[in-house]
């Protein structure tokens, strides 16, 4: 399945979560890309919107190949082939300390407006654009896990079988609507995958 574009994925993924719809579930979307779906889930199922802040630590070969993520606690996890990808201790902390950084000043700039918004009880559902190695979300995951919510759910429109099961023990419910192999990029599921802006993030969470 190819998707036209993040708001033609998020439709479909709110069509099948439609069980959740006047049940005020709380979607909480990885930024940036997950953020314009998470608008579009959060307003079809009458819920709340807000992002959960987890960043890609990056392997020092290659940028785009994620090598394990942190979330805004600190707390990171790693992919059981961190060490093959160049993820040698040193450049770990340093990787660390860079990532927790930016996730720092995204908070401070994403929520200017109004607090974060607090998952525990509540019916929350966790929203990407597509899942390759799922060390971000299963990072995401594992934070919100602490925080006590009733239910947790990971919904995507693209999944590697790598990256469902990287997740999978995380979640109550994974929700993926394709699950296509060979898998190289999620970008490569979509007609149209363009960069989302920061002004579009606050402007996201504030409507």
């Amino acid at each position: 399945m190819m998707f036209d574009d993040r708001i033609d994925a998020a439709r479909r993924l709110a069509a099948r979560l439609a069980r959740y719809q006047g049940k005020n579930p709380l979607v909480l979307a990885i930024p940036r890309g997950g953020v314009p779906m998470g608008r579009v889930i959060a307003d079809a199922l009458g819920g709340e919107l807000d992002v959960v802040l987890v960043r890609k630590l990056r392997s020092p070969f290659n940028p785009e190949f994620g090598i394990g993520a942190i979330d805004e606690s600190g707390n990171f996890h790693l992919s059981v082939d961190a060490a093959y990808a160049g993820g040698g201790p040193d450049y770990i902390e340093r990787e660390k300390a860079l990532q927790l950084a930016q996730i720092r000043e995204r908070r401070a700039t994403w929520s200017k407006l109004r607090p974060p918004i607090e998952p525990g009880a509540r019916i929350v559902i966790v929203v990407d654009d597509g899942l390759a190695t799922g060390v971000t979300m299963a990072a995401a995951l594992q934070f919100l896990r602490d925080r006590g919510p009733e239910r947790l759910i990971c919904a995507v429109p693209v999944a590697s079988l790598a990256g469902l099961e990287a997740v999978e023990r995380f979640a109550d419910e994974v929700v993926a609507l394709e699950t296509p192999e060979p898998f190289r990029a999620v970008s490569l599921f979509y007609r149209k995958f363009e960069q989302v802006e920061d002004d579009e993030v606050v402007e996201l969470l504030a409507a």
